[in-house]
């Protein structure tokens, strides 16, 4: 394996990165999922955590309204803007 794509291989750890090229509703999903689980593990006393964790959610579930499949433009971009925002929390 060429060095370039074992270096790539190893990069990839979060579902932001594992699904690009994907629809983004495909990408959104299961970065939410993948939140919920992680807000799910998490301690109780990790208060920060499960502050950052929370606020993300609460921030995409605004964004999921109405059609998901073909968002307009603006809720697109949100979208996008914040899986690479929530990239590596979690």
């Amino acid at each position: 394996m060429s060095a370039a794509l074992k270096w790539n291989a190893e990069k990839t750890q979060n579902t932001t990165d594992a699904t690009r090229g994907q629809p983004l509703a495909a990408r959104v999903l299961a970065r939410k999922i993948e939140l919920e689980d992680a807000l799910a593990d998490c301690s109780c006393y990790d208060m920060m955590r499960r502050t950052m964790l929370a606020t993300a959610l609460a921030t995409v579930y605004s964004l999921m309204t109405g059609n998901l499949a073909h968002p307009p433009d603006v809720i697109g971009r949100a979208l996008n803007n914040w899986l690479e925002r929530n990239k590596h929390l979690a």
